[in-house]
């Protein structure tokens, strides 16, 4: 089991050392590193994480609320068999949240955000464009390819941004089933084992997306982003095998 270390992420933004924990072995439980049914202890979940066992045990509390895992005795937790529910909830809550916060971009962006928006997808572009040529030709794409996640997460924060809205960001945020560093690794993983995982150019409905932010056509904006991190979620959570394009 893997689980990235907090302990050279301090609380920023009013986040604490349980926050980050909480955060952690949620993603741990979503991706699989964690399994339904599998012990642990909240002594050796601090030592991965490489915190001391008190933010960790607030941690487990509050994944005990979530339905995440189950308590079998006074220091260890069981992943519970539930937990796949449990994550298709927190799922549905992430998408409902980025759908809104279309919507509310349609409301608030400014013309040089949207001017923004479309220089962004210019070079994301470009990078498909270098990618696919040079992976046709037996050469190695891995830096295009990160530079590609790169525009997209610029793109994703931009529209963040268009949205103008603090308290809204914040709980996407917190509901998120994988961290931004998570959610790259995986992309990453399945690049590497699927040439045409998301065709590399999943970011195809952001250009409507932008179009719909122009004529401040919120229905539209929200559907699009919807369907796409629909998608995207699925395509991530899947196993080897599983995905159907």
């Amino acid at each position: 089991m893997v689980i990235e270390s907090t302990a050279d992420r301090p609380g920023t933004g009013g986040e604490t050392r349980a926050d980050h924990a909480y955060q952690a072995i949620r993603e741990a439980i979503g991706s699989g590193a964690l399994r339904p049914g599998q012990k642990v202890t909240e002594r050796g979940l601090a030592e991965r994480l490489a915190v001391s066992p008190t933010p960790v045990r607030e941690a487990l509390r509050r994944l005990e609320q979530d339905g995440l895992i189950e308590r079998t005795g006074p220091r260890t937790v069981v992943v519970a068999d539930i937990a796949e529910r449990a994550i298709d909830d927190l799922a549905e809550v992430e998408v409902a949240l980025r759908g809104l916060v279309a919507r509310f971009a349609a409301r608030n962006a400014t013309p040089e955000q949207l001017d923004r928006l479309d220089a962004i997808l210019d070079a994301a572009d470009d990078l498909l464009i270098v990618i696919v040529t040079r992976r046709r030709d037996g050469e190695n794409v891995d830096r295009h390819i990160a530079a590609l996640l790169d525009r997209m997460q610029e793109f994703n924060d931009t529209v963040n941004a268009c949205a103008a809205n603090p308290v809204l960001i914040r709980l996407l945020e917190q509901s998120q089933v994988f961290s931004p560093p998570e959610r790259r690794a995986l992309r990453l993983e399945r690049i590497a084992s699927d040439d045409d995982f998301g065709g590399l150019n999943r970011y195809g409905s952001h250009r409507a997306l932008v179009r719909a932010l122009r004529e401040r056509d919120a229905a539209t904006a929200e559907r699009l982003v919807i369907e796409d991190a629909q998608g995207g979620l699925d395509a991530l959570r899947a196993r080897p095998g599983e995905r159907n394009g």
